[in-house]
């Protein structure tokens, strides 16, 4: 069997691997994870052009610290509590409505992401900078690659191709540049200090 599919996640080398326990922790992730993802939505960096949240750092940590399952799970569950009304999202309110605004491609981007960090982080991409930083651009564009055609399905007509590229990518690409060199230092850190890095 080859080694680089079988690798554990980082989520998988704290606690209980099997039975009642294992069900336990994993719960304990999800709800760990929901609430760090609602609280990275409500920090804002100020940066240039517009403000910044460490929504996406949050998402594609968990992607590739949970593995593909857990991490599914967990972005499944925050989408579905605000879903359900609770402001767990950038904005101030929440619902359906608000999914399917603006930033609604880029929600269900969210959990397409994590899926692929955590199927990447199977095979090892998160034991290091390098492997770790082209996850992480793979991520992003995954979150791009469904969040802009929405955009301009609701924009381009009356907003034009210019406006949809600056306002749903262009202004947060140096944002996104500046997390994801702080996402590739800290999972191959942490692998580090376990011992397990390579």
């Amino acid at each position: 069997m080859n080694t680089a599919m079988t690798r554990p996640v980082l989520a998988e080398v704290f606690g209980a691997n099997e039975g009642m326990a294992l069900r336990i922790r994993q719960v304990a992730l999800v709800i760990l994870g929901v609430a760090a993802l609602t609280a990275a939505a409500k920090i804002r960096v100020p940066m240039w052009p517009v403000p910044v949240t460490m929504q996406t750092f949050a998402v594609l940590t968990i992607g590739a610290a949970y593995g593909t399952r857990l991490g599914v799970v967990t972005l499944l569950a925050y989408l579905a509590i605000g879903a359900a009304g609770l402001a767990v999202f950038t904005g101030e309110t929440a619902g359906l409505a608000y999914m399917a605004g603006p930033t609604g491609g880029y929600l269900v981007g969210f959990a397409a992401a994590a899926a692929l960090m955590g199927w990447l982080a199977r095979r090892g991409w998160d034991r290091d900078f390098g492997r770790m930083v082209a996850a992480l651009v793979l991520g992003n564009a995954v979150i791009y690659a469904v969040g802009l055609p929405w955009m301009a399905w609701l924009f381009l007509e009356t907003k034009g191709a210019a406006w949809v590229f600056q306002w749903g990518m262009g202004n947060f690409l140096l944002g996104d540049a500046l997390k994801l060199v702080l996402a590739a230092m800290l999972l191959p850190t942490v692998w580090a200090a376990l011992g397990r890095g390579r």
